[in-house]
């Protein structure tokens, strides 16, 4: 078939002849034909209209001169024989591998250009959409997968009664269902779409994980505390296999290689740079000053909007829903920040990295658990070769980078391995912080905030409404990445948690208190010191907080109130 006419003025006669003839081409292949594929430069493939939208689009904002083979539009790659060397290694692929409504089996010579990883997603879907047995028109292989898992994991189904199922499933349906015969087949299905995971045993004591090395690998207990991997039982022998807590790992790289493999998320991926309005105010990420600090100072990140800038979430929950249970399961959550502000934070784009199960929480040894999402995140940052972005058709290394951390307060600090409680309580002043304890609350207060006010602010000056003191100091320069480096290089932080054999010594002396606790994981990260927020504060959890204590004081909510006895005695 012709395709000169692609590249010639579309005001011509050439053009709109061999426009009407494609037309006539896809109308006669086309499932729907009111959903035909757009190959306009705005739509490319992913869009679909009727005939008469489709011709409105090509004339106005001209034809994709890329999609040389009309793939989505009913055309194989053998329909005019078999093609020259030359043309067969510039064509690229274009359109949406997911789509489906005029897609048609692809050719193998296309396959050889696709990278092994789309080609076995490609493959997946085209499996998928077939029904799951001859003549069913109300479901597909996929859906009933991902129906039954569903169920599975609702009513916590065991793997062998899950594989029961399915071979009842299959017995009852006419012959040459697609069912799975087994569970493992199942999840080996479903593991293309980038949906597999980890499953790391972990020392109860949370000391280490049993991963990388060979010797730690094949471990039966714990060469840091001694405590045997496996679950006790009654009796109190080990269960061989059984381990005795479990860290749920998923993989973020395989998942971001599916994003760039649906043309819709792709082209969103890159909104920051294309839809976002630059009148240098804050209204996405991408106008901080981080944005344009790491950009600036490494340029192979910046120079390619589709690099990926990342932020990570952790906090603990009680999975049970039992307030007086306390089991804690911490999960690890990144967002992707390259998405539209009504995009970025919608579940289907949070992405679930880590389950640390509990029944206590990591707190200090979070590091410990952190260990793999930290080996992925160095990967990203040295970049993933082959990645396959369907909205442009083309190959390019991706690259990744995490802005920053968002938690609670005390997850603040184990995250930082800043110390948030004590006489070095605020981790932005450190050494710098000046607490009073009240004596006859004996608590600590912190009220030396009215350094952050203006030189001449009136509220420095008024000693009456606050301490009896006159504030004439400057508030403390928060330390930069390098420099908090420097002060934590040396130090010995040994993780897990073991009985203490002697008690604790209370430090009397405030200069020998220490700032942190140990050195963050996430300074194993190169790019981690030049950042200049490294950790951030949920609002939520402070409003939230801040509104109980209030509204509990000035309603005199038992058990709510601030306003006890003692602290009537501290304002006397």
């Amino acid at each position: 078939m012709d395709k000169s006419w692609m590249h010639a003025d579309r005001r011509s006669k050439e053009f709109e002849l061999g426009f009407e003839e494609f037309l006539k081409f896809a109308e006669s292949n086309a499932v729907n034909i009111d959903k035909i594929s757009c190959p306009c430069k705005k739509c490319c493939n992913v869009d679909g209209f009727s005939v008469e939208v489709v011709r409105d689009h090509v004339f106005y904002y001209g034809i994709l001169e890329s999609y040389k083979v009309w793939r989505w539009h009913g055309e194989s790659m053998y329909d005019n024989g078999v093609e020259s060397e030359s043309e067969s290694e510039s064509e690229s692929v274009n359109g949406d591998p997911g789509m489906g409504e005029n897609d048609v089996e692809v050719g193998e010579s296309e396959d050889e250009e696709m990278s092994e990883d789309s080609n076995e997603f490609l493959k997946f879907v085209e499996d998928g959409d077939q029904p799951l047995y001859n003549g069913c028109d109300h479901t597909t292989k996929m859906n009933f997968l991902v129906e039954s898992f569903s169920w599975k994991a609702k009513h916590v189904v065991t793997d062998s009664c899950f594989g029961d199922f399915l071979e009842l499933v299959k017995g009852l349906l006419p012959a040459e269902n697609l069912v799975p015969l087994t569970t493992n087949d199942a999840k080996k299905t479903l593991s293309v779409l980038g949906m597999d995971y980890e499953k790391i045993h972990a020392c109860p004591n949370d000391c280490i994980l049993y991963r990388g090395d060979a010797v730690l690998v094949d471990a039966e207990e714990c060469p840091s505390c001694g405590v045997s991997r496996w679950k006790l039982g009654r009796d109190n022998i080990p269960k061989k296999n059984v381990p005795a807590k479990v860290l749920w790992y998923f993989p973020p790289i395989p998942r971001f290689k599916r994003f760039y493999q649906s043309p819709k998320t792709a082209k969103n991926l890159t909104w920051h740079d294309w839809g976002r309005k630059k009148d240098k105010m804050m209204r996405h990420p991408a106008d901080s000053p981080t944005w344009k600090l790491l950009d600036s100072k490494y340029p192979e990140l910046g120079n390619d909007h589709r690099n990926l800038r990342l932020a990570l979430s952790s906090d603990g929950f009680n999975p049970h829903s039992m307030q007086n249970s306390l089991y804690s399961c911490w999960p690890v959550i990144l967002v992707t920040y390259n998405l539209p502000p009504w995009l970025c934070m919608k579940r289907k784009f949070m992405m679930l990295t880590l389950l640390i199960s509990g029944p206590k929480q990591p707190g200090n040894d979070i590091d410990v658990y952190l260990q793999p999402l930290i080996d992925d995140l160095k990967l990203l940052w040295n970049g993933v070769e082959e990645v396959y972005d369907a909205f442009r058709g083309e190959y390019f290394k991706l690259k990744a980078v995490l802005f920053w951390t968002i938690n609670d307060f005390p997850a603040y600090g184990n995250l930082s391995g800043s110390v948030v409680r004590g006489y070095h309580g605020c981790p932005i002043c450190v050494d710098q912080t000046r607490p009073r304890r009240l004596k006859k609350g004996n608590k600590l207060v912190f009220m030396r905030h009215r350094r952050g006010l203006p030189r001449h602010h009136p509220y420095r000056r008024q000693a009456a409404a606050f301490d009896n003191t006159i504030e004439e100091d400057l508030a403390p320069v928060p330390l930069t990445g390098e420099e908090v480096l420097a002060r934590v290089e040396g130090l010995n932080c040994e993780f897990g948690k073991r009985e203490e054999s002697t008690p604790r010594v209370r430090i009397v002396d405030d200069q020998d208190r220490p700032c942190w606790k140990k050195k963050s994981v996430f300074f194993q990260l190169e790019y981690w010191k030049d950042i200049p927020v490294r950790h951030n504060l949920d609002v939520m959890h402070i409003e939230k907080n801040c509104c109980d204590s209030l509204i509990g004081t000035l309603l005199n909510i038992p058990g709510k109130t601030k306003e006890r006895q003692k602290s009537l005695y501290s304002f006397n």
